[in-house]
């Protein structure tokens, strides 16, 4: 079952740092996330790419950057004998507008199927919940129209800007769900949120630990979608 509750407790208390870090992520956390996203193969086949697309929850803020959970879904395909390699388009302080505005350059290279992380920062500002539901509606078809297989994480607002503006935000990711092949997870941070033990300092990024466990809950979801035999492509083909 999600929890709820301690994620909307927790997370009202740190509306103001959440919404901080988009004017200026730790360049340990930028750093690493552009490199990755700009790294070419330096053979001539390319493997085939699974695009986590996100804000600093994917990035692995506060994380090294092994232990972000798009490194440790890398580590698990290949201890798993799949083919592919994992791309970290995790951005601090995102929205979904911020996400929608980088799709095209996310989903370059061989993309089969793509992650999506978005709307904890539309909650913490409070933004409309009807242009958020535009923002990840045009996420997903048009990584649909591609061929590329579709996950999309549910997330929670804050209370602070009413009971009725939660519900709907709530709702945004279930009617989503209904969306023909969408690979649905109810709640990113389930069984992580609101747990000092399973959080860094700023109680609303989860540390280490709290990390593997999304990884494992994503993993069960993730793993029909992946093949053992997904085929390749040149480097520098979409």
């Amino acid at each position: 079952m999600t929890r709820v509750v301690p994620f909307a407790l927790g997370f009202s208390m740190l509306v103001w740092a959440g919404c901080t870090q988009a004017d200026g992520p730790p360049a340990e956390v930028r750093a690493p996330i552009e490199t990755r996203a700009s790294e070419k193969p330096s053979i001539t086949v390319a493997r085939p790419r699974i695009v986590f697309l996100g804000d600093s929850l994917t990035a692995g803020y506060g994380l090294a950057k092994e232990e972000s959970v798009p490194s440790l879904i890398q580590m698990r395909l290949r201890s798993e004998g799949y083919p592919y390699d994992v791309v970290n388009a995790g951005v601090s302080g995102d929205t979904s507008a911020g996400g929608l505005s980088r799709l095209d350059w996310s989903l370059e290279g061989d993309v089969k199927v793509l992650v999506i992380e978005l709307g904890a920062n539309d909650g913490l500002r409070g933004l409309p919940v009807a242009n958020m539901k535009r923002n990840l509606t045009e996420i997903i078809t048009r990584s649909q129209s591609r061929g590329i297989k579709v996950m999309l994480t549910g997330m929670e607002a804050p209370p602070n800007f009413g009971a009725a503006y939660t519900a709907e935000f709530r709702q945004v990711y279930r009617d989503l769900a209904r969306l023909p092949d969408v690979t649905f997870m109810p709640f990113y941070l389930d069984g992580v949120a609101g747990l000092p033990q399973l959080n860094i300092a700023d109680g609303m990024h989860p540390n280490a630990e709290g990390a593997r466990i999304i990884e494992r809950a994503i993993w069960e979801k993730l793993e029909p979608l992946l093949d053992k035999s997904p085929g390749t492509a040149r480097s520098g083909t979409r």
